[in-house]
């Protein structure tokens, strides 16, 4: 993948939106769909022809960059407290996954055989959660660092939601693998941050403009 800032930006705001509806999902049980389907089909797209495509186009994921500006402009986002640290183990996970070929293997196999539930009932069916849910509970939840989820307990206790969050944090290590692709690190959020906020700034005047 290509390294240009635009490229990371949008890879690394996909991390973003995923941690930021795992957050909202927890603590409030419900996230809004378009975003969540966004997450979801990027899993399916193992080989495409740029970082845009995996989120069916950069406008998609707006949700996530704007969430992204805040925080590396400001540091924070009043709304968002908890997803930072969301972001942190993503990427720290997605590390872990990049070292384990095997693991990597049994992940895009699995999600070959969950492609056709995603044909048959549609990116928010709780058939399709359940598989992919399944996914990460088989393969990243097997790995000795695991993240934390923190939320209401009356929604966390509810199957369709746990499955909804482990399909969106399966889907926020596949934004990191494209973040890692693209030349992203985690020292980029320390010292390049002006440019990955100027990144950020010329995105969302793109999707303003057209």
């Amino acid at each position: 993948m290509n390294s240009s800032p635009r490229n990371q930006i949008i890879a690394l705001a996909g991390v973003f939106q995923a941690a930021a509806l795992v957050e909202r999902l927890a603590k409030t049980g419900t996230a809004p769909e378009a975003e969540c389907t966004t997450c979801v089909e990027s899993l399916f797209k193992q080989n495409p022809e740029s970082v845009e495509d995996v989120f069916g186009g950069a406008e998609n994921i707006e949700f996530g960059l704007k969430i992204l500006r805040q925080f590396l402009a400001k540091r924070q986002h009043p709304e968002f407290t908890d997803s930072l640290r969301y972001v942190l183990s993503i990427l720290y996970l997605q590390r872990q996954l990049g070292k384990n070929q095997a693991v990597m293997e049994i992940v895009g196999s699995r999600l070959d055989k969950a492609k056709s539930q995603l044909e048959h009932f549609g990116p928010n069916h709780d058939n399709l959660f359940a598989a992919l849910a399944g996914i990460y509970t088989d393969t990243l939840s097997t790995f000795r660092f695991r993240i934390q989820v923190l939320g209401d307990f009356n929604y966390l206790q509810q199957q369709r939601i746990a499955n909804q969050i482990r399909t969106l944090l399966f889907s926020g290590v596949r934004a990191a693998m494209l973040w890692r692709q693209t030349g992203g690190s985690r020292m980029h959020l320390v010292f390049k941050r002006k440019k990955l906020v100027a990144a950020a700034d010329r995105l969302l005047e793109e999707f303003h403009t057209l």
